[in-house]
């Protein structure tokens, strides 16, 4: 599919293998998928931009590479994107954080949003967007919306998981965000959940299953 790059690292599909395994625990759910989030952070940010500068090593002085501009903006989708939050801060702890609140209403499956905070330089940042799941894609489509109206011009969207309907709704919706996925599964089902997939992160995430 166009636009879409699915991270097929061997550590990363082991670690996924573990998630999607309904005998794991929460406290390893989470220790994996933050293992699994700094390798997907770490391909992610593979295009950042740099600058030499001068410095000088115990040694003597020299010119070695240093990341220019402004830097990232990490936003999570809530309340399962934090799960992958965490993981992508301990690799670039400088990045700023924002954070857009939706659920999805399980009659219609559509985002409804009910928090929105960002700094207020967003607009000046490369953006990656993170929600463990692209499922419809409803609620990816309305927070990458909400970055543009914010003024984003530079953004990438990741996720665990993605479905082929998420997809096709999210690349159709914003064709100039490359989206990142450590698998491209089967199908949705009737509820609206990914196929063979790994349930629901949020509950995983934080044992409300």
């Amino acid at each position: 599919m166009a636009n879409v790059t699915i991270l097929d690292h061997p550590l990363l599909r082991h670690k996924l293998t573990l998630l999607r395994d309904k005998e794991t625990t929460t406290t390893k759910f989470r220790q994996v998928a933050r293992e699994i989030s700094m390798l997907m952070a770490y391909e992610v940010t593979r295009d950042l931009p740099l600058e030499w500068i001068d410095i000088e090593t115990p040694l003597e002085p020299m010119r070695s590479e240093y990341l220019t501009g402004k830097k990232l903006c990490l936003v999570s989708i809530l309340r399962a994107g934090n799960g992958i939050l965490e993981g992508m801060l301990d690799l670039v702890p400088s990045a700023r954080v924002g954070h857009i609140g939706l659920y999805r209403d399980h009659a219609t499956l559509r985002p409804v949003e009910y928090y929105l905070k960002l700094p207020t330089d967003v607009a000046e940042r490369l953006c990656i967007l993170v929600d463990p799941m692209l499922a419809t894609g409803n609620s990816a489509v309305a927070a990458a919306t909400r970055l543009k109206e914010a003024g984003v011009k530079q953004m990438k969207f990741v996720c665990l998981l993605a479905a082929p309907e998420g997809v096709a709704t999210f690349t159709q919706a914003h064709p100039d965000v490359p989206v990142y996925t450590g698998a491209l599964d089967r199908q949705l089902d009737g509820n609206g959940y990914i196929r063979p997939g790994l349930g629901d992160a949020g509950d995983r995430f934080y044992g409300t299953r």
